[in-house]
C-alpha cells in the first residue's frame, strides 16, 4: 500500500463511484479500478460493495478511510514542517552565551526572534568565549554571542550592537551624586574588572585617553561579580549597559560625560548553511539596522 493507492481509495470513498472518482483524479476509470482491485487483494478484504448506483464501503473499508485521513493528514503536515523548517521556521537552534550582554541586548534580539518565529525552540549554553569556538566547530552551537573572541578563519563575525560604557559605583561614592561623571574624575580610583580582556582594554584606552594610567584591582570571575564589589564601595567599574537590569543594594549606574562603548558581537562559521542560522542573522540585522545597534539599556 503506498500514498498513491490511499488517495485514490479515498477519492472512490468520498465520491461513491468510480466514474467521478476517476474524473476528479484525471485518469480514465480501468486504471482506478485496478488500482483499487490490487489493494484490496494486498489487503485480503473487500472494501467496497459494488452495486448498482456505485461503491459503497464495507465495515472493513470504513476502518481503512478513516486511518487514510490520519496518514494523509499526517503526510501533509510532515511536508509543511519540512517546508518550515527549510525556511528556518521549525527547528531548535543552539546559542551561545556569555556575559552580560544576557542581560540586556540579547533577550531584545531573542525576543524580535521569537516574535517571528513561535516554532523554532531556542537553547542557550552559557560558557566562555574560548569554549564558545570549540562548541561552533563541534557544531554544538549554530551561532555565539561575546564581546571577544580569538581569531579563526573558520568564525565570521557580525557586529551587534555598541554598548554605552557606564560607572557602576556605591551610592555611597562622592560621585554617585553626579548626573554624568567625567572619565578624569576617575584617576584616583581602583577598576574593578571581570576576566574578559575587552573591557579592562577599553579602561585602559579611557585612562590614557586622558592623561592617567588606570589602578587596575586584580579581575574578578566575571562583570557581574566586579559591580557586586563595586557596590560594596572597594572600587568602581565600568560596565556596558546591558547591566542596568541587575540591581545590588547601595549601587547605582552613571553615565561618563564622553561617549564611551564596547561592542557585542555574533560568531558562526563561515560555511555553515543551517536556515535556523539565515534566520536569525536576518533578525540581528533587523535590530541593528532599527536602531539598536546603540545600545543603552
Amino acid at each position: 500500500m503506498d500514498l498513491r493507492q490511499l488517495s485514490y481509495f479515498i477519492a472512490v470513498a468520498e465520491e461513491g463511484h468510480l466514474g467521478r472518482a476517476a474524473e476528479r483524479l484525471c485518469l480514465s476509470q480501468p486504471p482506478l479500478t485496478r488500482q483499487i482491485q490490487a489493494l484490496e487483494r494486498e489487503l485480503s478484504v473487500k472494501i467496497f460493495e459494488r452495486t448498482a448506483k456505485g461503491m459503497v464501503l464495507t465495515q472493513a473499508g470504513d476502518a481503512l478511510l478513516k486511518d487514510a485521513y490520519t496518514i494523509r493528514d499526517l503526510v501533509r503536515q510532515a511536508a509543511e514542517r519540512a517546508r518550515r523548517a527549510g525556511l528556518g521556521q521549525l527547528g531548535r537552534l543552539d546559542i551561545g552565551v556569555f556575559g552580560s550582554s544576557i542581560f540586556g541586548v540579547v533577550p531584545k534580539v531573542l525576543s524580535l526572534f521569537t516574535a517571528s518565529h513561535p516554532d523554532v525552540e531556542l537553547t542557550l549554553h552559557n560558557t566562555t568565549a574560548t569554549d564558545q569556538i570549540v562548541a561552533l566547530h563541534q557544531g554544538r552551537v549554530l551561532l555565539a554571542f561575546a564581546r571577544w573572541m580569538p581569531d579563526d578563519a573558520d568564525v565570521a563575525m557580525e557586529l551587534v550592537a555598541h554598548e554605552q560604557l557606564l560607572v557602576a559605583l556605591s551610592e555611597r561614592h562622592p560621585l554617585a551624586q553626579r548626573q554624568a561623571i567625567d572619565v578624569y574624575e576617575l584617576r584616583n580610583e581602583q577598576f574593578i574588572v571581570g576576566v574578559a580582556p575587552v573591557l579592562a582594554a577599553s579602561v585602559l584606552e579611557l585612562g590614557r585617553k586622558h592623561g592617567f594610567e588606570p589602578r587596575l584591582a586584580p579581575p574578578t570571575s566575571d562583570i557581574v561579580m566586579a559591580a557586586l564589589m563595586a557596590a560594596a564601595g572597594t572600587g568602581i567599574s565600568l560596565v556596558p549597559a546591558s547591566m542596568k537590569n541587575v540591581h545590588f543594594p547601595g549601587m547605582v549606574y552613571r553615565p561618563l560625560k564622553e561617549e564611551a562603548v564596547v561592542d557585542i558581537r555574533c560568531y558562526y562559521m563561515r560555511k555553515e548553511t543551517s536556515p535556523l542560522l539565515a534566520a536569525l542573522l536576518e533578525t540581528i540585522r533587523t535590530f541593528r539596522a532599527s536602531g539598536g545597534v546603540d545600545f543603552r539599556g
